[in-house]
Order: structure tokens, then C-alpha cells, then sequence
């Protein structure tokens, strides 16, 4: 005789008690048909985010539109983990709203959420591909709240509000903050044009927040050379002949 499979771990992610506990009661009808049992709840990304670092997560039944950091932008961090729960979407989104899912193979339940359809959802839950999820945030576009990196086996996040530049060096780009530095493979166009509203290039390969800008003039080094400091920030950043023209537009210079 064949042990029985055990129970699919999962975790509700939304934002409004009443959702949460809906889906759970949903969960609770698909006793009969599915071995699976509710493990957790979060209300944001952040709190989902810390949940499946601290216990063993099979599955993640998640909110898009959520304050602060979404559904997809939460997805996306998952996502990096070693051992990523499958992610199945939850959302109010209409019809035409959820073509981008439906071209994408990804699985979605709309509100309100049926049994049946719950368990088809959790018995082909699957990880997503991390393409997949970049042409969702492209069919959804929203700026990240926070970037991540794997330390030691575990993810840190990085609040965006919390980054005074990005610098690319060779292929990686690295991340400043007034704590320490952090180093990312993501291309600095790609950053540019995800936070270009907060961010304003001052280089090539470098990006320094705007609200942080202190002072803008010539290098102390340098007869022809202009620098940049930043609030935070001891070090004073090269400013290029070509941005300069234009950043002194917008900054009083020294």
C-alpha cells in the first residue's frame, strides 16, 4: 500500500484580511480532492518574503495589486531562491488585463476564487521562468520597491529609497548605500530606464539618486574635471563632460 503523499504547503499572500480568509475557506472545501494545507498568511511582499525563508513553502497563492511591493515584483524575488515555491496568481484584474498570464502560460485565479479551479491551480503549480516573469512585468510595468541578493544562502533586500548610486564595473553593477555596497548582474540601462523618475545618470557607468544630490562642481583633482557629492556619502563622483551640461541646469554648482 502506497504512503500518502503529503500535504501541499501553502502560503496566502494578499493584502485584505477577508481575501486571505476566503481563499483559506476555499483551501479548507478542497480537502477531499487535494492533500494541501494552509501554512501561513502576509498581507505585503515583504512579510511573504520573510515567511518562506523561515519554513518550508510547496506553493504560493499571491496577490498582484498589493501596497508597496506587488505581487510580480515579490514573484521576482522568489524567484532567485534556491529552492522557489511554485507561484500561482491571484487577482481582480479583468479579462483583457490578464491576456499577458494567459500568453505567458502562467496560472492565475480570478476573484473570487472557485474550488474547482483552485485545485487545477495547485495540482500543475509550477516554478516560474524568470523570462516569464520579466514580460509580466513588462505587460505591468511598476519600478521595484526593494532589489535583492543572495548572501550566504539567503536573500537580502535593498529598499531603492535606501541606494545613493549604481555603478557599472565589468558585468556586474554595483549598488551603494550609506551602510555598504552590494554587487548585481543587471545592466545599468535596464536600471536607468526602471527608475529613471528617482535616478539621473552622471557617467556612463554611473547613476546617483536625485534627491541626494548635494553639489555639483569642478573636481579638486582635476583643471577640466567636475565631480559630484552626494548626502551620505564621503567619496565625490566623477561627472562626465556630457552630463554635465545638463545636470548644471538642475543643480547650482560650486
Amino acid at each position: 500500500m502506497n504512503a500518502p503523499h503529503p500535504p501541499l504547503r501553502v502560503l496566502i499572500v494578499d493584502d485584505e484580511a477577508p481575501a486571505r480568509r476566503r481563499l483559506s475557506d476555499v483551501i479548507a472545501d478542497c480537502a477531499g480532492q487535494l492533500a494541501v494545507a494552509v501554512v501561513g498568511e502576509a498581507e505585503n511582499g515583504l512579510d511573504a518574503l520573510e515567511q518562506v525563508q523561515r519554513q518550508a513553502i510547496d506553493a504560493i497563492l499571491l496577490d498582484i495589486r498589493m501596497p508597496g511591493m506587488d505581487g510580480l515584483e515579490c514573484a521576482s524575488h522568489l524567484n532567485r531562491l534556491a529552492a522557489a515555491p511554485a507561484i500561482i496568481f491571484t487577482t481582480a484584474y479583468d479579462a483583457y488585463a490578464c491576456q499577458a498570464f494567459d500568453l505567458n502560460a502562467v496560472d492565475y485565479l480570478v476573484k473570487p476564487v472557485r474550488a474547482e479551479r483552485l485545485v487545477r491551480a495547485l495540482s500543475r503549480a509550477h516554478r516560474l521562468n524568470p523570462v516569464t516573469l520579466d514580460h509580466l512585468r513588462e505587460a505591468h510595468p511598476k519600478a521595484r520597491t526593494h532589489l535583492s541578493v543572495i548572501e550566504k544562502g539567503r536573500m537580502v533586500l535593498i529598499p531603492v529609497v535606501d541606494i545613493l548610486y549604481f555603478k557599472a564595473e565589468l558585468k556586474y553593477v554595483t549598488i551603494r548605500t550609506t551602510a555598504r555596497e552590494y554587487l548585481i548582474e543587471e545592466s545599468l540601462a535596464r536600471l536607468e530606464s526602471e527608475f529613471g523618475d528617482a535616478f539621473v545618470r552622471i557617467h556612463r557607468n554611473c547613476l546617483v539618486a536625485a534627491a541626494r544630490i548635494r553639489e555639483i562642481g569642478k573636481s579638486p583633482t582635476e583643471d577640466e574635471g567636475h565631480c559630484l557629492s552626494l548626502d551620505g556619502l564621503d567619496e565625490r563622483l566623477a561627472v562626465s563632460r556630457r552630463q554635465y551640461a545638463g545636470l548644471r541646469e538642475k543643480y547650482k554648482s560650486t
